[in-house]
């Protein structure tokens, strides 16, 4: 059975995304882009929303100004299999397979045919699938920057499931990785 991990960067204050104009996070460093290049690596595939299925299509087409570590991440993460749910979008580009309907009679199906780590893309959805008890672990990699406002890590208003600690670990040049699952 596949494991819901939803993990994102966030500032110190607990937002992934600054309100426009407002302070921002910078790009990860080298050491913390090939964990997440690795992290994608190891996925059994990717469940996405469209606004951040939207922002990750920029590594559909290689950039020429991309390092070696942004190209290994492009790599990696092209051929994951990815499921973007949407009721807006027409179309999705390669390696995805866009879902209309009942998201979370997907998502348990899904769960029970895959093995290992599915990766939730993006707060909203995260909100949604985490209100439907679907989400199985919180990966937090808070990185030393306050953005003072934005989207928030656990979005929703809703109540945040009772959280079990797993292990916290020093993660490239300036961040901490908290693991959480559900305790069920």
């Amino acid at each position: 059975m596949g494991t819901l991990v939803f993990g994102m960067m966030q500032s110190l204050d607990g937002y992934v995304d600054g309100v426009p104009g407002g302070p921002h996070m910078d790009m990860p460093g080298p050491r913390l882009h090939r964990h997440f290049n690795d992290t994608v690596r190891a996925s059994a595939g990717i469940v996405y929303g469209r606004r951040m299925y939207e922002v990750m299509r920029y590594w559909d087409v290689d950039q020429p100004e991309w390092d070696a570590v942004a190209r290994d991440f492009a790599a990696a993460w092209r051929p994951v299999p990815k499921w973007v749910l949407s009721s807006s979008l027409d179309a999705v580009g390669p390696n995805a397979t866009l879902v209309r309907g009942d998201a979370a009679a997907f998502v348990r199906t899904l769960k029970s045919q895959l093995k290992g780590e599915i990766g939730v893309a993006g707060p909203t959805l995260a909100a949604s699938l985490s209100a439907l008890g679907l989400i199985d672990e919180y990966q937090l990699h808070f990185r030393p920057f306050v953005l003072g406002g934005g989207k928030p890590f656990f979005l929703g208003g809703g109540a945040v499931p009772s959280l079990r600690f797993v292990r916290a670990e020093s993660i490239g040049e300036d961040a901490v990785k908290l693991t959480y699952v559900v305790d069920r």
